[in-house]
């Protein structure tokens, strides 16, 4: 609006000295200039601004929701740390764990009903599990709780000897943590303990783990004594889904079998615990498991204090993404006994040597023993033979060089001296990490280098030997290893070959042994039954087959046969036109055979599963609890599958003629 007096207002203004208006005007105006955009305002430039907003919005809100997740995890993980006095005494006599190394825990599960009765609580579990990221595996291996061994309540004099549970009725936790100790003579770096109740809530909190169950679970305590009876089971065979009690059950379960048979059972649903949070975990279910976690694990750590989060989400990590056959289990052979199990001392130590050096590439050595694959090629790196190695000592612990020096000469090293009889020292005595310098003018110094590394543990490699002392020390040697802090004494064991020897399947061909059976179900599942043309030599088939129901409409069906080879040996067949089961997502690998294909699942050198995928639907072939069937007999049976001929319609009669 141009008006007179908007243009009088400005013009009436005192002057400022330079004979214009001043700006504001002295005098305020009572009217106010709005101005109109000639150009309309885009759509697009609005959505912008809409979406700009909802960012800022969306991201404060995930800066929030991740702060209060971390505060969440910290405190539940503080939560878990050592309360008790027991685990807190315990705790005490653990070892640290180094970083980036191999680390043990001790898992303890106990039954607390102490004072039920007059009992105390018992151990019912005692199972350790070691991590390597050095070689990218996991090993497991579990005691039977009627092994009979030196009980030991503190470092040095045994107690008395019994069974091997009864170490947590007498001294708690502490007691089976040195019992363990006593008897494998192994560094613990954690401490485990775990309320049963903890294990059947988080299993139902989960919505229940998928389980292979490989026989009939039945016990009913029907015209049993009061002092004789076990826990109430009723399982039926195949692979399903198990709640928390029903899980608690098939862990627990011996009435008709041993312990090693229980354990079996133990570390194969730790697995399917694993297949199940691999598959689909979703961080929802977290939160449901705090609290109970929270009420019924304690975690004691070496060297006290709290279990840094840090060191959770690490070995999460390493878990959920460990490639498949990486999960080693451990069983102590030669056991024999009732009441108490026994075995030779060799035993356990044999066992505690396979735990400890787990052969990563047992699955290939073993695929090609049994002809499914071809041999693996030997890697470039040179043998010891091949290599001199002088060592010097870099962390003024005397002694510590002549040590390694030995230890690298037993696993068949060419070892060298520094010339002119110097000692073996290296020029300062400050090295943290054991440094390995190779000599590249040396053909495959740099192979020979990793190798020692990987027998050393924590140790640097060096590209070049630095010339002076150090050159001068090494006396010419391809490799020159200056001991640091972080070597204590030893080197890793070397992984002992299990692959087993080949050898003929041990089958029989038996095609009426499940026909008729599998012709009288045909009609209620929806994919082509195999019929097992080729059977095991020695087993049977339990009656009746299984058929029952999986999720979103899909069937299956259950073939149990009961082995003589195995005094509880139970090895079965499933068929299902489900092909995403959690437990199909960990193969070993994949092999066609005559435009077939097989996907094979190896528990260390022993084939455990082998699974046919055709039109859709899976045939599982799965070994015994023990594996106790040889992989080439694994094979047979499965090549043996055939589809299930269809039926054919009898002629009708022919019409009489009038």
């Amino acid at each position: 609006m141009r008006t007179t007096l908007k243009r009088g207002i400005g013009r009436g203004t005192a002057a400022n000295g330079n004979g214009r208006a001043a700006v504001p005007p002295v005098v305020s105006s009572p009217m106010t200039r709005y101005s109109q955009s000639s150009r309309p305002r885009s759509r697009l430039r609005l959505v912008g601004r809409i979406v700009f907003w909802l960012m800022a919005i969306l991201l404060m809100l995930a800066a929030s929701l991740a702060g209060g997740a971390y505060l969440f995890f910290d405190q539940s993980i503080s939560a878990i740390r050592a309360k008790t006095p027991a685990l807190k005494l315990a705790q005490a006599r653990l070892d640290v764990a180094p970083p980036n190394k191999p680390a043990t825990a001790l898992i303890v599960g106990y039954d607390a009903r102490a004072g039920e009765g007059g009992l105390p609580s018992r151990s019912d579990t005692l199972m350790l599990l070691r991590a390597d990221p050095e070689v990218d595996a996991i090993s497991m291996m579990s005691f039977p709780r009627d092994l009979s061994v030196p009980i030991m309540c503190e470092p040095g004099a045994a107690r008395f000897t019994g069974r091997i549970n009864a170490a947590y009725a007498e001294c708690g936790v502490k007691g089976s943590l040195e019992t363990v100790k006593n008897l494998t003579n192994l560094q613990i770096n954690y401490l485990i303990t775990v309320n049963f109740r903890a294990f059947t809530q988080v299993v139902s909190k989960l919505g229940g783990v998928w389980v292979d169950v490989d026989r009939r679970y039945f016990n009913d305590n029907e015209g049993v004594s009061q002092g004789f009876t076990y826990a109430t089971i009723d399982l039926q065979p195949g692979y399903q889904l198990l709640n928390g009690s029903d899980a608690l059950d098939f862990v627990r379960f011996r009435h008709t079998d041993n312990d090693l048979y229980r354990n079996a059972r133990q570390q194969l649903f730790v697995r399917a615990l694993k297949d199940r949070l691999t598959h689909d975990f979703s961080p929802a279910d977290l939160p449901r498991m705090i609290s109970i976690i929270e009420r019924n694990v304690e975690v004691g750590v070496g060297g006290g204090g709290e279990l840094p989060p840090r060191t959770v989400l690490r070995y999460a990590a390493f878990a959920y993404s460990l490639p498949a056959g990486r999960f080693f289990q451990t069983r102590i052979g030669g056991l024999y006994g009732t009441n108490e199990l026994y075995t030779p001392t060799s035993n356990i130590q044999a066992a505690v040597q396979e735990f400890l050096t787990p052969d990563v590439e047992s699955a290939d050595k073993a695929a090609a023993a049994a002809g499914i694959r071809r041999k693996a090629r030997k890697k470039s790196g040179p043998r010891p033979s091949q290599v001199t190695v002088t060592v010097l000592n870099g962390n003024d612990v005397e002694g510590a060089a002549a040590n390694a020096r030995s230890l690298l000469a037993e696993r068949g090293y060419q070892t060298l001296l520094p010339p002119a009889n110097r000692e073996a020292n290296a020029p300062r005595q400050d090295y943290f990490h054991t440094k390995i310098y190779y000599d590249p003018g040396q053909r495959r110094s740099r192979a020979a280098a990793r190798g020692l590394q990987t027998l050393i543990g924590s140790a640097d490699l060096v590209r070049g030997i630095p010339p002076g002392q150090l050159s001068l020390l090494a006396n010419g040697a391809m490799t020159l290893v200056v001991v640091g802090q972080t070597f204590h004494g030893s080197i890793a064991p070397a992984p002992a070959d299990r692959t087993p020897k080949p050898a003929p399947a041990a089958v029989t061909f038996n095609r009426g042994e499940t026909l008729r059976e599998l012709r009288s179900i045909r009609r209620r599942v929806r994919f082509t039954l195999q019929v097992p043309n080729v059977l095991e030599k020695a087993s049977s088939l339990e009656r009746p087959i299984r058929v029952y129901r999986l999720p979103d409409g899909h069937k299956g069906v259950r073939l149990t046969f009961k082995t003589s080879r195995d005094v509880a040996g139970y090895w079965g067949i499933q068929q299902t036109d489900w092909d995403d089961a959690p437990v199909l997502s960990g193969k070993s690998f994949r092999h066609f055979h005559k435009g077939r294909i097989y996907d094979y699942y190896f528990t260390g050198p022993r084939l455990h599963m082998v699974v046919l995928r055709e039109q859709g639907a899976t045939f599982w072939v799965v070994n015994t609890l023990l594996d106790t069937l040889s992989n080439e007999t694994m094979i047979a049976i499965a090549r043996g599958l055939r589809p299930l001929p269809a039926r054919v319609a009898k002629p009708a009669k022919a019409r009489k003629r009038k």
